[in-house]
């Protein structure tokens, strides 16, 4: 499995940004796909995830009611729309798979097996 991350860029508070990560090679319906995020000196920290099989979708109290996850079955596509963008959402933001037999939390890094190379998010003030 391989991701493909991308869609970041520079944007004012207020505005919005949709990050795209595209998957390739198989990727199985009981995957979570999961957009995660780090801010320079910080951890990374959980963003927003989608269940595929589901069309369940779990956010960050952060990303709540600002962010947006969705998917796109035929280009096999993890979209994260961001709207209301503020400048502590600037960091860089990383999508990825969890392996479907693997129990651990959907929102700890570690529990993802595959990660894409990450877009920049900076929002000026």
């Amino acid at each position: 499995v391989q991701l493909q991350a991308s869609g970041g860029g520079l944007v004012q508070t207020g505005g919005s940004l949709r990050l795209s990560c595209a998957a390739s090679g198989s990727i199985f319906s009981s995957y979570f796909m999961g957009w995660f995020r780090q801010a320079p000196g910080k951890e990374r920290e959980f963003v927003a995830a989608y269940f595929w099989s589901a069309g369940r979708t779990y956010y960050a109290d952060s990303a709540k009611g600002r962010f947006t996850i969705s998917r796109d079955n035929a280009k096999i596509t993890v979209y994260l729309q961001m709207n209301s963008l503020k400048p502590e959402d600037t960091a860089v933001y990383y999508c990825a798979a969890k392996f479907p037999t693997n129990s651990g939390s959907i929102y700890l890094p570690s529990s993802y097996g595959y990660w894409g190379q990450g877009t920049q998010v900076t929002v000026s003030s």
